[in-house]
């Protein structure tokens, strides 16, 4: 007798899933981050804090333990965030003496980040990254410099900082610059006849990794967390930095973490290459596949300029911001026949979660300082250690080894920036200081957000790089460690030296 016919397989059961227990995992955090937020709540007010600073406060822990456990995406977790702070704002007042908020009220307190110039800039930036990614300028930058500098473990390494810093000057997005060299870098590897897991692949991988951590903090447009941690310090300090500013600023740092960088992969990676004859000859092949510069890429090549031009030369050649001089570049971009790309194109690829997110991790920066929550944080954690009887070169150290330690369990710089600098800001106002010096202070702080070398979670970029298969997570702490320390003896170096005689401290 013949067994009846069995049933064809089907699409796997959601029970039986494979992604069941990381579902599991994601939505007990969830819960966690709720909870959390509700029991801040319903514990009496401390001495200091206002009930809507202990919403505030109640809305940081909800919002930390979401990004740590990353159990939605940024994005949802901004509408999460939006939704948490009405409820639990209505009924309150913002600060001392004001009438009881409304739900609107409540709301329209939350989406004050997204009238911040700052999160234009960002969103017009992204759009910039997008053009480059549409003519494909950014693929023929990477491969033109890395067919210029040569087959060597010494001058490929070089070769790709060199292709990280020329994309940092024009893309805001670590993802973005990051996702558009992977390829090339894969390609090396395989045109030289070696796995992408050799010494020379996981050098270049950590290599494109790190240095775009590096140069996050070279440029003023060159990271989201940059631009959040300018728009908190204008609002506390009245002032802003302008690009150049920043650029030069920053640059005896960022100078000396790219030797770091340079010196350690070498040394600690020893990368080996065979001759690169081969090599040599796929990359010039490569290039002249992509033809001669389309009228497209020109274009884009003159906006870019022009805006490298306006954002160097802010406040001293003319009075335009880098937002509006921004902003002008990317509706250049968007004309038609002048410029290399319709909305309709654009709109697709720009990431909007970004966006979203960068002007919520504003609203709840905001709130924060405004209801004295920050304040009140500080000084119940940095105010109690006696970091104000200590010199200023020992404060930014012990800041910034803080955050350092705290950014182990971030995978979003964005996110630690819209945390910590409102509380830095707010300690900063209570040394012993210059206003400048407290300025200063807080500057370096924003720095400091962007050093995500130590594990691969601790930046998207990281994480892109890890993916492709090529790093160990051992090689990768081995030379973020090396990174880190360096990174932090500079800033005390730089802090007790040239930052002084420069008039940032």
């Amino acid at each position: 007798m013949t067994s009846p016919p069995q049933p064809a397989a089907g699409p796997v059961s959601p029970l039986n899933s494979p992604l069941e227990p990381e579902s599991n995992r994601k939505l007990a955090m969830l819960l966690l981050a709720i909870v959390l937020y509700i029991g801040v709540l319903l514990l009496p007010t401390p001495a200091g804090l206002t009930p809507a600073g202990q919403v505030a406060l109640g809305l940081l822990v909800l919002v930390v333990t979401l990004w740590i456990s990353e159990c939605v995406s940024p994005a949802n977790s901004a509408v999460i965030l939006t939704g948490a702070a009405v409820l639990g704002l209505m009924g309150k007042s913002l600060t001392p003496g004001a009438r009881p908020m409304k739900s609107a009220d409540a709301l329209a307190a939350m989406l004050g980040g997204f009238s911040s110039t700052a999160v234009l800039l960002v969103a017009a930036a992204l759009f910039l990254a997008v053009a480059l990614k549409h003519t494909g300028l950014d693929r023929r930058v990477a491969l033109l410099v890395m067919s210029r500098v040569g087959i060597s473990p010494a001058r490929l390494t070089l070769g790709a900082m060199i292709v990280g810093l020329v994309l940092a000057l024009f893309i805001p997005s670590a993802t973005a610059r990051v996702g558009a060299v992977i390829p090339i870098m894969i390609g090396i590897t395989a045109a030289l006849g070696l796995p992408i897991n050799s010494s020379l692949g996981a050098t270049l991988m950590i290599v494109t990794a790190q240095a775009c951590s590096i140069f996050n903090m070279g440029f003023k447009t060159g990271a989201a967390q940059n631009l959040i941690s300018l728009d908190f310090m204008q609002k506390a300090f009245g002032r802003t930095v302008t690009w150049s500013e920043w650029f030069l600023t920053a640059l005896p740092f960022t100078a000396s973490m790219s030797v770091v960088l340079f010196l350690a992969s070498l040394f600690l990676l020893r990368p080996q290459v065979p001759p690169a004859a081969e090599a040599e000859a796929k990359l010039r092949a490569q290039l002249a596949e992509l033809g001669p510069l389309s009228g497209a890429e020109k274009r884009l090549i003159a906006v870019a300029v022009l805006l490298l031009v306006m954002w160097s030369t802010e406040g001293v050649l003319h009075p335009f911001d880098t937002t509006t001089t921004t902003q002008i570049g990317i509706a250049l971009l968007l004309m038609p026949r002048i410029g290399v790309m319709h909305w309709s194109q654009a709109e697709k690829l720009v990431p909007w979660g970004t966006v979203v997110l960068f002007a919520a991790s504003i609203s709840l920066g905001t709130l924060l300082s405004k209801t004295g929550a920050a304040g009140w944080l500080a000084q119940q954690t940095l105010g109690q250690i006696g970091l104000s009887a200590l010199p200023v070169v020992m404060v930014v150290g012990a800041l910034s080894l803080f955050s350092i330690v705290l950014h182990l369990g971030f995978a979003s710089a964005t996110g630690l920036a819209s945390t910590l600098i409102p509380i830095f800001i707010a300690f900063a106002q209570t040394l012993p200081v210059t206003k400048e010096t407290a300025f200063g202070i807080v500057m370096i702080q924003s720095f400091v957000v962007s050093f995500g070398f130590i594990l691969p979670t601790n930046a998207p970029q990281n994480m892109l790089c890890y993916a492709t298969g090529a790093i160990r997570t051992k090689e990768f702490a081995k030379i973020g460690l090396v990174v880190t320390v360096a990174g932090l003896l500079l800033i005390m170096l730089l802090s007790a030296t040239v930052w002084p005689m420069m008039g940032v401290l």
